[in-house]
């Protein structure tokens, strides 16, 4: 009988830590997979402050690059050794880890993006098959190399009984077009939590804006908010994806000094909750117009001021974490890499071209051995 124990290790572009679940892909009739553990490892200040100065040219970068990759490399280990001690498993008795790396540049019109990972390190402190480099196969086919997430989205949440929208607000947000019939569609939308964790740490000093408090004491700035939306990348057609590379603290000061100069932090700070919730709102209403629910999961389910934002954004759609049909919103990403690793393992395809624009399915992941 084949192993179908698998974890899933994600650090997304919030910068906020390590997520890890172990996840049992053979969990029975009408079910993709059951979570058995899970642990969250913060990211040291440190690293997260060098991760953030990766995201562009200075310096030393290949050493700088180099070190991050080892410190991450040992908090993916640690964090997969400590979800299967959430699960009682054995690390030795796991198929693989699926281990999606640190992005910190992504540009794929130029043919490139970079995911800061030590994946051999990860093998030999954790004593498992890992599964890493998931992306650059798609580029290689010509496509986006991202979202990764949707064809997991589609296993998970798809069904013939409704048509629903996954969105998965991080530091970038990005959507799972799931119809009811036909094909599955996804894109990045634009900023999720970036900006506002940005202007959050700047202003209050903080990494983010927990529960969206502080945003809801502020109005937003409506000058400041369309000219911000006058970016060319949101009437971009998918398939697309975008990073911290587009949406950085140089883009949000531009704006600010063109159309809103002397505004409060806390009016501007309301003002990018509204950018991400109408941003994904415009997104669903061109592409998705007949979906009825959208699910919500990653760190920004988490803040109530933006899921209020959202609740008015998609009305009369119903809008709900993922925790409400049965996953966590923050282990849906880190099962999605899980996911991918055991269809690597299994030599299927994991992206979706109409998603990624990529020439054809293709096997995504190197896998280094336990």
């Amino acid at each position: 009988m084949s192993v179908e124990r698998y974890a899933g290790v994600m650090s997304g572009t919030s910068l906020d830590g390590v997520d890890a679940v172990v996840a049992d892909f053979a969990a029975g009739p009408g079910r993709v997979c059951e979570t058995l553990g899970a642990a969250h490892v913060p990211f040291p200040r440190e690293l997260r402050a060098t991760l953030a100065e990766l995201q562009s040219s200075g310096s030393d970068e290949l050493v700088r690059a180099a070190d991050a990759s080892i410190a991450l490399a040992d908090l993916y280990a640690e964090a997969i050794l400590a979800a299967c001690a959430s699960a009682a498993v054995d690390a030795a008795t796991l198929a693989a880890a699926g281990v999606h790396g640190q992005t910190v540049r992504h540009r794929p019109d130029l043919g490139w993006t970079i995911q800061l990972n030590d994946a051999a390190r990860v093998a030999e402190r954790a004593g498992v098959a890992v599964v890493a480099d998931f992306r650059h196969r798609d580029l290689a086919a010509g496509g986006q190399g991202a979202p990764l997430v949707p064809a997991f989205h589609a296993a998970l949440f798809g069904g013939a009984e409704a048509h629903r929208v996954v969105v998965n607000i991080g530091g970038i947000a990005n959507l799972t077009d799931l119809p009811a019939s036909g094909d599955v569609r996804g894109f990045d939308t634009g900023p999720g939590n970036v900006l506002s964790d940005l202007w959050h740490a700047q202003h209050r000093g903080g990494p983010y804006d927990e529960n969206g408090a502080w945003a809801a004491t502020g109005k937003p700035v409506v000058p400041l908010c369309e000219a911000m939306l006058a970016d060319p990348y949101f009437a971009m057609a998918p398939p697309k994806s975008t990073g911290r590379d587009r949406f950085h603290s140089s883009w949000l000061d531009e704006h600010l000094a063109r159309a809103a100069p002397g505004a409060a932090p806390p009016d501007v700070q309301a003002t990018l909750v509204a950018l991400t919730a109408r941003t994904i709102g415009d997104a669903i209403r061109r592409h998705a117009t007949d979906a009825s629910e959208v699910l919500v999961c990653g760190g920004g389910a988490r803040n109530a001021t933006l899921m209020g934002a959202l609740a008015r954004e998609l009305a009369p759609r119903t809008v709900l974490p993922t925790s409400e049909r049965g996953v966590a919103v923050e282990h849906v990403e880190a099962l999605a890499f899980a996911w991918l690793a055991r269809e690597a393992l299994a030599g299927r395809p994991g992206n979706l071209p109409a998603v990624t624009g990529a020439a054809g399915p293709r096997v995504l992941g190197a896998i280094y051995p336990r």
